[in-house]
């Protein structure tokens, strides 16, 4: 079955704006996920890793993208394709509380 990669993008004047029986409601959608073994994390603080030509490991604190909203969580769920995933995250806390998810689909190589 397809994998999909998931990034939630919200912050907490965008939570807060949204009426609590929507949040309630995008919780249960993610408790829902979470039970059909939907793997689901918030956000830590970032750290960028690079090895140029693998001579030396550099790390920096801190995103590499930037976007408007703050990276809230991630997820890697299976669905049948594009469309089941959109349904599967629609309804979760990002997407209904003025935020936004990305969904990617994984390639894995061959």
């Amino acid at each position: 079955m397809p994998k999909f990669v998931t990034i939630g993008y919200g912050d907490e004047a965008g939570y807060n704006r949204t009426p609590q029986s929507l949040r309630d409601a995008a919780h249960a959608q993610d408790a829902e996920l979470l039970k059909k073994g939907v793997l689901i994390g918030m956000a830590g603080k970032p750290v960028q890793v690079r090895n140029h030509q693998a001579k030396a490991v550099e790390r920096t604190q801190g995103p590499f993208m930037s976007s408007s909203l703050p990276v809230a969580g991630f997820a890697i769920l299976e669905a049948d394709d594009l469309e089941a995933a959109i349904a599967m995250v629609s309804g979760t806390p990002c997407a209904i509380a003025f935020g936004v998810v990305e969904v990617w689909p994984l390639e894995t190589p061959s």
